[in-house]
């Protein structure tokens, strides 16, 4: 039976799995499960370990410098939510909603984010090095000092990103499409090199991705 919907779009028969160990966590979860009129959760500074809040709807909710590390996020809805400095590390968000998601200083490091949603998300200065990005939609998403060292973007899709990155020979880059803007910033044997424009096409490329990267225009008077 399809439960039903509360006023802010939040479903009303949804309980997590398991509730956090932490019990200031767990109360304020529980507060927020019995309101009446269920706005965002405020979950600024929270413990989560320990809980699966997996199939959870926390639109427009704060989890600003949340310890959401190895939580089952999976299938979770975080449409603006607020996860700034959050710790999502090895944490699982398998097809997981991150539209217009503020994800600034997160770690995400050793993250599962399958088929996540990411459209006009922002990613700026996040540690996501080893995190799994395979079939995830990242369009229009700003990707801004990335760490992807070891990262597996497998069928991801772009467009239009700012894809100012971190690479290295462990990341993926098999069936990655669409087009972005760069340069990305690529650890060798031989140091940190930045590589733009078509270098960066072609090294995209060459590795088993299609994309276009675009062009950044001449500022006036260059």
């Amino acid at each position: 039976m399809t439960g039903k919907m509360m006023s802010s779009g939040i479903r009303d028969d949804w309980a997590p799995h398991a509730f956090p160990a932490d019990p200031v966590a767990a109360k304020r979860l529980q507060d927020w499960l019995l309101a009446a009129d269920r706005q965002g959760i405020d979950a600024v500074g929270l413990d989560f370990s320990g809980a699966d809040l997996s199939g959870g709807e926390f639109n427009e909710s704060w989890f600003t410098d949340a310890k959401l590390a190895n939580v089952n996020l999976a299938r979770t809805d975080f449409y603006r939510a607020d996860l700034q400095g959050a710790d999502l590390s090895g944490a699982d968000l398998t097809s997981a909603s991150l539209v217009r998601a503020t994800l600034d200083d997160a770690v995400l490091q050793g993250t599962i984010l399958d088929a996540a949603d990411f459209v006009k998300a922002s990613l700026y200065g996040v540690n996501a090095s080893g995190a799994s990005f395979r079939g995830a939609r990242l369009m229009g998403a700003s990707f801004l000092e990335v760490n992807l060292c070891g990262a597996d973007l497998t069928d991801a899709v772009v467009q239009e990103n700012s894809f100012q990155v971190k690479v290295d020979d462990r990341t993926i880059l098999r069936g990655f499409s669409g087009s972005l803007f760069g340069p990305v910033e690529y650890l060798g044997q031989e140091g940190v090199r930045e590589i733009g424009g078509d270098d960066l096409e072609n090294w995209i490329n060459g590795r088993g991705g299609n994309v276009t990267v675009i062009p950044r225009k001449l500022k006036s008077g260059s």
